[in-house]
């Protein structure tokens, strides 16, 4: 069953795209708190997914080779319309989820357990999940670390964002140097040739 889209769709799509992080490499402290979800959780498959207009990709991802799937079959698409935890003991027995091809082949799922990653604003831009291929839940002691990463996830998305922000200030800030330096330097080299613009004199009326 495809998900629904939130009602807020397109700011929280436009909200996403700031933080300029779709389709970029691996980065070592997303693979850490994916690797730490897996433990944490013993689940053989965790993913940080961003669910963008008409797919989910994975920044981060832990015993699967995928790097994106249709946004018509994710799991997380269902996960973002959710305040809290999208719990699945056994996809096979969950209307929304029975038909679905990640279930029915590989990787088969059966178990799923995703925490929003929620912006500062309050837009859900994904998840991190974890993900088994046998039915089952969940303790409270899990369900609790898998919040506390996700918001872990959400944090450091924030403050890649604003280190991109600051760099992309201080290239500019950069930029604006050297022109104002060239400028003075033009100045300079017209003054010596005689050739530098005379200063208007104001006349009083």
């Amino acid at each position: 069953m495809k998900a629904s889209k939130p009602k807020n769709e397109g700011q929280r799509i436009k909200v996403l795209w700031q933080y300029e992080v779709l389709d970029t490499v691996p980065e070592a402290v997303f693979e850490e708190l994916t690797q730490l979800a897996a433990l944490i959780c013993g689940a053989p498959i965790a993913l940080i997914s961003l669910v963008d207009e008409d797919r989910q990709w994975f920044k981060s991802k832990v015993g699967l080779t995928l790097s994106e799937t249709s946004r018509d079959i994710s799991m997380c698409a269902h996960a973002i319309l959710q305040g809290d935890l999208l719990i699945v003991p056994d996809a096979t027995l969950d209307k929304r989820f029975k038909d679905n091809p990640l279930v029915v082949s590989t990787p088969k799922i059966r178990f799923y357990a995703g925490a929003p990653l929620v912006s500062p604003a309050g837009y859900a831009l994904g998840t991190l999940c974890v993900i088994d291929q046998v039915p089952r839940n969940l303790t409270d002691d899990q369900k609790q670390a898998l919040r506390l990463l996700a918001r872990h996830v959400m944090t450091q998305l924030e403050l890649r964002r604003q280190t991109l922000e600051l760099s992309c200030h201080r290239d500019e800030v950069g930029q604006l140097k050297q022109t104002l330096a060239q400028a003075q330097a033009e100045i300079i080299r017209l003054q010596r040739t005689g050739n530098a613009p005379k200063k208007v004199k104001h006349v009083r009326s």
